[in-house]
Order: C-alpha cells, then sequence, then structure tokens
C-alpha cells in the first residue's frame, strides 16, 4: 500500500475530519475558479468588443442599439442607469445644467455595481486561501500530540516508532498547502482581470458621457434604450 495513504488511514479521527474538510475545499475552490474564469472572461470579451463597437458606431442612435443588442456585456447595465438618469433630466427641463454631474453619478454607480457582481463570492475563495494552511496546521498539531501521548506509553523509542506518526501529521499541513496555493494564485489572477474590466468599464463611460453632452440636444425629448424613454 502507498506510504501515504497507510497514514492517511491510521490517522485519528479528528486528522481525518481536517483532511476531509480540506478536500472539500479544494474541490469546491477549483469549481468556483473554474465558474469565475470563464465568468471573467466572458465579461472581458464583452466589454472589449462592446467598447470597439461603440467607437465605430458613430452617433448615439447608431451606437445604443449596438451597446441594447448584448444585454449580457456590463457595458449594457452601465448604458441602461446613464440613458435613464438623461431621460429623466430631460423631463425635468435641467439637462445643460445637471447633465455632466448627474450623470456621472449615474455611471460611477453603475460601474461599480457591475463590478461587484462580477466580484460576487470572490471573499469565498480568499477565505479558502488564508484558512486552509491554518486547518492544516491544527491538524498537524493534533496529530503530533497524539504521537507523543504514544510515544509516552512505549518503555524505548526509536526513530522507527516516531516516524510514521510525525509522517501522518504532517501531511495534513502539506494538503493545507495543496488547497490554499492555487486559491491564492485564482484570487491574484481574478483580481487583475477584474481591475481591467473595470479599466474598460470606466473607459466606456466617459466616452458615453462626452457622447450624451455633445448630443444632447438633439435628444431633447429623451432617449430610447432597453425600454427606458
Amino acid at each position: 500500500m502507498n506510504p501515504m495513504l497507510e497514514a492517511v488511514l491510521q490517522a485519528t479521527l479528528i486528522s481525518k475530519c481536517v483532511l476531509v474538510l480540506l478536500l472539500f475545499m479544494s474541490v469546491a475552490s477549483w469549481a468556483y475558479m473554474c465558474g469565475k474564469w470563464m465568468t471573467l472572461r466572458s465579461a472581458q470579451r464583452r466589454t472589449q468588443q462592446g467598447l470597439v463597437a461603440f467607437d465605430d458606431a458613430g452617433g448615439l442612435n447608431h451606437a445604443l442599439p449596438v451597446m441594447e443588442a448584448d444585454r449580457q456585456s456590463p457595458l449594457y447595465g452601465i448604458t441602461r442607469r446613464a440613458v435613464r438618469e438623461f431621460n429623466r433630466l430631460t423631463r425635468t427641463g435641467d439637462t445643460e445644467r445637471l447633465l455632466n454631474d448627474n450623470v456621472r453619478r449615474a455611471l460611477h454607480f453603475a460601474i461599480a455595481e457591475e463590478v461587484a457582481r462580477l466580484k460576487s463570492s470572490l471573499a469565498l475563495l480568499a477565505t479558502a486561501a488564508n484558512t486552509a494552511p491554518f486547518i492544516g496546521l491544527f491538524g498537524t498539531v493534533w496529530g503530533i500530540m497524539h504521537s507523543f501521548t504514544a510515544i509516552a506509553q512505549m518503555k524505548s523509542v526509536s526513530l522507527a516508532t516516531v516516524a510514521p506518526g510525525i509522517a501522518e501529521a504532517l501531511i495534513a499541513t502539506a494538503v493545507g498547502l495543496f488547497v490554499a496555493i492555487p486559491a491564492v494564485c485564482g484570487y491574484n489572477v481574478f483580481k487583475a482581470k477584474l481591475i481591467y474590466i473595470e479599466g474598460i468599464c470606466i473607459n466606456y463611460a466617459g466616452q458615453l458621457l462626452n457622447r450624451l453632452q455633445h448630443e444632447a440636444p438633439d435628444h431633447s425629448s429623451g432617449i430610447s434604450f432597453a425600454g427606458e424613454r
């Protein structure tokens, strides 16, 4: 039998529970990372394509239908909030005076909302990365305590009798690191992607605000977008 597997099978109940918990955390972390990777990759692709399409479309009459076509893109939610605020200003008649500040705030809130949606549950990955080594260390400490207790009951002690118990205890630390290291790497990769996506959203928001300011007189009765008017 494999020595590591044999050590696990001979571990105490507490050590086995620690290993099972770490195994569950590892499976959950990898499943989450796979799902989050696909979500962020899709968001990055959609925001990049949306920004290019918005640049190429020209005026708002041509650009907004392009943005409305992709409702899964973060840029869709940003556009909808901005248009909603713009239309509210057109109804009050204060478009020229309040457009810059009010729409800018609406864009800021929209970007924050989209980024928060994309980073949802990312704290779970950070929790796994931060706690897994300590859970593994707890299993190691418990295993070593159990080994020392067993050693104290022996009349003669040699390396052959001490080594199996110590090896069994150290497996928990190794498994804890096995869980934590990928989680840390995944968290940092996702944070970098989120920062990149947020940058694209900020760039788009600035361009959308400029278009609204320049074309406001042409849309004095409001803009139609995703049911907003």
